[in-house]
């Protein structure tokens, strides 16, 4: 914890007799500069290679290969969740010309295995879904037949001896 807090603060020392704002603004562009320039020699020296969900042009620039294959479901958030357990590297692209619009899966063609398994689980979990019957048809249901059903709710008094 302390070490965070360490890492996250910034201590400026700046040995003047008199601190005016235009020495205080080039002490802070120093320290900027030099975050800067860190930051680049990080760059530098490893570059970072997206894992993932990407685009077509980061995934074309790793030189692997692509393969790609055509989704013609709306739901491509299950889909995502299942690759990024797999860990596959993919770019999605959505075709709108055809009228139900199909998405192309582009992934590197060394994760083909894995992309067949992180389907083949994607395809259970549609199955699984399909069969499962809808809480909110059940429910429109039973607000029909609550709706219709007669409740009298006069108030009775009799006397029975």
């Amino acid at each position: 914890m302390q070490e965070e807090v360490e890492n996250k603060s910034v201590t400026l020392a700046i040995s003047a007799t008199r601190l005016t704002g235009r020495l205080l603004k080039a002490a802070i562009a120093k320290y900027l500069a030099h975050l800067k320039e860190k930051k680049l020699a990080k760059n530098r020296d490893s570059p970072v290679i997206p894992h993932g969900k990407q685009t077509v042009k980061e995934l074309a620039a790793q030189n692997a290969g692509m393969t790609n294959i055509e989704i013609t479901d709306s739901n491509i958030k299950s889909f995502e969740r299942v690759a990024r357990k797999y860990g596959v590297d993919y770019a999605l692209k959505k075709d709108a010309t055809v009228s139900p619009p199909k998405y192309l899966v582009f992934f590197k063609a060394r994760d083909a295995d894995a992309l067949t398994a992180a389907f083949t689980e994607y395809s259970a979990k549609k199955v699984r879904n399909a069969q499962r019957p809808s809480v909110l048809v059940a429910l429109a249901k039973f607000k029909e037949l609550i709706k219709n059903a007669v409740v009298d709710r006069t108030k009775r008094k009799e006397l029975e001896r």
